[in-house]
């Protein structure tokens, strides 16, 4: 059964500045306008969260730009590892958080049906299985041979989400709703994500829609 615990979870990123290799901040300084500092700064992204998700959960986040709803979606997707507190996800994860991520734009689409799947865990005999559904939800035609630099943007969704929706998953992570394509996909891929969001056993989903969030959630948290 999937569970998500967080226990007074923080994370605190590092952010690093080109203040002293930068020509620019050279020449300022030389100018006697730079300012000294250590080019490291540490940003407390998100600090003393704590949550207890179990099977059927809908958790919509809802909060201003910058109070942590993304912060908290990438250290359930592991992207962030702790820098305080207890995090434990029990479960497979889909993230719909960067649909994109992984490609090879040099790639054709077939390929990248191959390295997306692989990076989500998927053996090649898995992703033969899926592989025609995706092809054929993804309505590429005879792009799908085509290095996908030769895609549009609108293209490149689809096919993202297309691959992302057709891997099983326990929780599904989303930071926003996505929309992706012309507006006859857009209502199939509606049909699709919320079909996806139904078999899954915890969603989590950020959004500055209150509107949207108690549509699709259970309980929602603000921050």
């Amino acid at each position: 059964m999937a569970s998500i615990d967080a226990k007074k979870l923080s994370i605190h990123i590092p952010v690093f500045t080109n203040h002293h290799t930068s020509i620019k901040k050279k020449i300022l300084r030389f100018l006697g306008y730079g300012v000294e500092n250590s080019g490291v700064y540490t940003v407390n992204a998100l600090n003393d969260f704590s949550i207890s998700l179990k099977d059927g959960a809908r958790l919509g986040l809802y909060g201003p730009n910058g109070c942590g709803k993304s912060t908290l979606l990438r250290a359930l997707a592991g992207v962030y590892d702790p820098s305080a507190g207890d995090l434990f996800v029990n479960g497979k994860v889909a993230s719909l958080i960067d649909i994109l991520g992984g490609f090879d734009h040099e790639a054709s689409g077939i390929e990248n049906i191959y390295i997306k799947c692989l990076l989500l865990g998927l053996d090649k005999s898995e992703i033969d299985l899926i592989k025609p559904s995706i092809i054929e939800f993804a309505e590429l035609g005879e792009f799908i041979n085509l290095p996908i630099r030769t895609y549009s943007s609108g293209m490149l969704m689809r096919l993202g989400f297309s691959i992302v929706t057709a891997v099983k998953a326990d929780i599904i992570l989303m930071d926003e709703w996505l929309s992706v394509g012309d507006e006859k996909f857009i209502k199939k891929a509606e049909d699709r994500l919320q079909k996806y969001i139904s078999q899954s056993s915890i969603f989590v989903i950020a959004s500055h829609n209150m509107k949207l969030l108690k549509s699709l959630c259970t309980e929602i948290y603000r921050f």
